[in-house]
């Protein structure tokens, strides 16, 4: 330990108290009896990933830093103190503000699932990333433009990560709960369709313009034609990419669309005078078929993640519309989502169940192969919790609903394959790094492109041609698209096939698995049960007993039941006509065939 009394000349705005080597305290001026600027400092140091905490002592103008020294050497952190402290001493803040970002730093971090609306490409994703992390209130984000999620982590409420969101261009939805998710869905669907109309409309416009582009005509009412023609497919079709160019420039980023806005802009721009100068050439057939392509390539990208996420959708469709509440001795039928825990619900034979809860009053059999992977019923009677999405058996269950919304099982199922599809791999990290710096290359080089043609000696027109054609074909979406979809299909194929994948890491190792050790047998078995044995030990041959059996069960909903008939149809047996039927959920069935008291049930019940 050290005690340095003198100020250093190197750095005025404070003097070294105490000095270890992964501890300093500084004596600021500036910050005694002054918590408002102490807060400050507490904020912008603890920016610094380097900076393990920060302690100040406005009564004294003490801070106490405790930093890494490996990430962050003593000599960088003494000049970012020096002027970290020189602007806060020259400064003065806002009450509100300060109050704001005293909040922010008491509040403990939050992490949200949302919806990301009006991503055109993957570089669209990756300036969201940079946007969202550069605020300070964000200490994580990823986002996926595979399946048009954001996973965000901070120190914010929802409505203010939509705002930061809404800043960039873009639109952010909830998705907590399934209703939510489905309304996503169905726009997702709309969006799909609207690309197809406008991908339409822009193919039988631009195909005449195309055409006559290519006989190199210079007759005027044909270039006419072409202008004519061309101008709604760039102001109208293209419209969007001029709308997100903008939105971007004044965030002062770019990417794919500003690209393409910049080399259909450029080659719309410099044909319209041209139509008034007989030696100069137009481009009108450039600006739309350009268009055209990139309105296919988006059409088929919204397909093909339409596609990929055919599993959530799936699962989405697990959950009921709505369930049947019992109210005052009255069935009330409401939406789902107006569930509040607490409330009795009614589930009839074959429903599925609305949300969490447990049985009330009732006995039935419920179908949770698909949480558990078990083919078998179980049996659900007073007191037996239930999962939501789950099958009804042949009885009536009331129910106690004990969970709702994202807090649901079904909701934390689908959270889950969510967060396997957001995730990057190793191998997307690396396209993401080329993505980041692929429009300002692509940028430069078209002006490079320009320089070097005309330094060459080459025509404007030629030049100008040559460098509007690095940029329009420089638009490698399916560079940034191919690892998501890639994920997305498998994780997707894997959920409809009942195997839920936690993560994108555990999907890339899966490549070198050589033995997978189940823990059970029920999650291996076809799910469906049939009879391999027959174990007689009445006075009745076996061909009686097998028909009495699938006599009894002809119309019966059971699986064992149905397994029995399959059985006796694959033997030749015949049915027999069965009277004074009835059935007891979970326990058996009784009937009459062939004059003959038939009992079919567990061994409780029997």
């Amino acid at each position: 330990m050290t005690d340095n009394r003198d100020v250093s000349s190197d750095f005025k705005n404070f003097r070294i108290v105490h000095d270890l080597k992964r501890r300093l305290r500084v004596i600021a001026p500036c910050l005694r009896n002054d918590p408002e600027r102490s807060l400050i400092l507490e904020i912008l140091l603890r920016k610094r990933d380097a900076v393990t905490s920060v302690r100040t002592v406005p009564e004294i103008g003490s801070v106490v830093i405790r930093f890494d020294p490996a990430r962050l050497p003593k000599a960088n952190l003494l000049t970012l103190l020096d002027a970290v402290l020189g602007n806060i001493g020259q400064r003065s803040f806002d009450a509100s503000q300060l109050q704001a970002r005293a909040a922010d730093l008491s509040t403990p971090e939050k992490e949200y699932s949302v919806a990301i609306d009006g991503m055109t490409c993957a570089s669209c994703a990756l300036l969201l990333e940079m946007v969202m992390t550069r605020d300070p209130r964000i200490s994580a984000a990823s986002v996926n433009f595979g399946n048009e999620m954001a996973t965000v982590r901070g120190r914010l409420s929802k409505q203010e990560l939509f705002s930061v969101v809404d800043g960039v261009g873009y639109k952010a939805y909830s998705v907590d709960s399934l209703s939510q998710r489905k309304q996503l869905i169905e726009r997702e669907q709309q969006r799909i369709v609207a690309a197809k109309k406008r991908l339409i409309w822009a193919a039988a416009l631009s195909l005449p313009v195309v055409l006559i582009g290519m006989t190199m005509t210079r007759s005027r009412p044909l270039l006419w034609l072409q202008a004519l023609l061309s101008t709604p497919v760039v102001f109208w079709n293209g419209k969007p990419f001029f709308q997100k160019a903008l939105a971007l420039a004044n965030q002062r980023s770019a990417n794919m669309d500003t690209l393409i806005a910049l080399g259909v802009g450029a080659a719309y721009g410099y044909s319209v005078p041209a139509l008034f100068q007989r030696s100069r050439h137009v481009y009108f057939e450039a600006a739309a078929g350009i268009i055209v392509f990139v309105l296919l390539g988006r059409y088929l990208e919204e397909r093909a993640k339409g596609k990929a996420g055919e599993a959530i959708r799936q699962l989405v469709d697990l959950q009921p519309q709505t369930a049947t509440l019992l109210r005052d001795g009255e069935e009330v039928t409401i939406g789902v989502d107006d569930i509040a825990v607490g409330d009795i619900l009614l589930v009839r034979p074959g429903e599925r169940i609305p949300t969490d809860g447990e049985v009330v009053d009732g006995l039935s059999t419920v179908d949770e192969s698909m949480v558990t992977g078990e083919s078998m019923p179980v049996v659900k009677e007073v007191g037996q919790p239930l999962i939501g999405g789950c099958v009804n058996g042949s009885g009536a269950l009331q129910m106690r609903a004990t969970a709702v919304g994202a807090d649901t099982v079904l909701s934390g199922i689908i959270h889950m394959v969510d967060q396997a599809q957001a995730t990057k791999l190793p191998i997307q990290k690396t396209v993401d790094r080329i993505s980041a710096v692929f429009v300002p290359t692509v940028m430069v080089i078209a002006g490079l492109t320009f320089a070097g043609w005309m330094a060459s000696g080459a025509r404007f027109a030629h030049a100008f041609g040559n460098a509007i054609t690095v940029l329009l074909i420089a638009c490698p979406c399916a560079l940034g698209l191919a690892t998501p979809a890639a994920i997305m299909v498998g994780t997707g194929q894997a959920a409809r096939r009942g195997i839920y994948i936690r993560n994108g890491e555990s999907l890339e190792a899966a490549t070198h698995l050589s033995a997978i050790i189940f823990d059970k047998t029920g999650t291996i078995t076809e799910g469906r049960p049939t009879v391999t044995d027959l174990v007689n030990v009445s006075s009745l041959d076996d061909d009686t007993i097998v028909e009495l059996a699938a006599s009894a069960e002809f119309n019966s909903e059971h699986f064992l039941g149905r397994a029995i008939v399959a059985y006796a149809r694959e033997k030749g047996f015949s049915m027999h006509k069965v009277g004074n039927f009835h059935s007891t959920p979970g326990r058996g069935i009784r009937g009459r065939v062939k004059r003959r008291e038939v009992l079919i049930g567990n061994a409780e019940w029997l």
